[in-house]
């Protein structure tokens, strides 16, 4: 199971172009999404409701303009042979075709699940369905806790594409193995599926 915002693609590099494009700034400066939206030359984020609404129009309009987290192609193809891949991720339903159409133009069309919501309780039903060993991949610890706590048998890995957004992520190695790089997590991944 493996999300796609920050994990199998750069979110957060589409999301600023996507702002760009409406004469907004987004600084990376927190892990914050809605607090990193700027007016050009403004010190105050913007408001957190027109952060959202501009989130929104993205997931409506703009989330296909996303490239792929590097090596996260090669890496789910090479994984395929061995596992079966489902994309998990909780884009808003709007966003379910473009988000499709995006995976499969970057030769990433796997089972697609949307959830809406903390991502243990689905991955725990997910997870009880196949027989061998299970792997969650998300840069979200809150996503990473709730399966820890509902199908705490699935090995959970952190990655967070994003090289801006690594040294501001929270992370909880005692819970989560973090990798940041496509090439290990596979290695990694491998070994724990064997």
């Amino acid at each position: 199971m493996v999300d796609v915002d920050e994990v199998l693609g750069l979110f957060m590099e589409g999301f600023g172009r996507f702002l760009e494009g409406r004469g907004l700034e987004f600084r990376v400066d927190r892990f914050a999404l809605f607090q990193n939206i700027y007016r050009p030359g403004e010190s105050d984020h913007l408001p957190i409701e027109d952060g959202r609404g501009h989130f929104d129009d993205f997931f409506r309009y703009g989330c296909g303009d996303m490239e792929p987290a590097p090596g996260a192609v090669d890496a789910l193809r090479g994984l395929s042979r061995r596992a079966s891949i489902v994309i998990f991720t909780n884009a808003p339903g709007p966003a379910r075709l473009a988000r499709a159409r995006w995976l499969g133009r970057h030769r990433m069309d796997y089972p697609l699940v949307l959830n809406t919501g903390p991502k243990g309780p689905l991955a725990a039903v997910m997870a009880a369905q196949v027989r061998g060993p299970a792997v969650f991949i998300d840069d979200l610890i809150s996503n990473l806790d709730s399966v820890a706590d509902h199908a705490p048998q699935v090995t959970r890995f952190q990655m967070v594409a994003d090289t801006r957004l690594q040294r501001l992520a929270p992370t909880a190695p005692d819970r989560h193995a973090r990798i940041d790089d496509w090439a290990e997590l596979r290695a990694a991944i491998e070994a724990t599926i064997g």
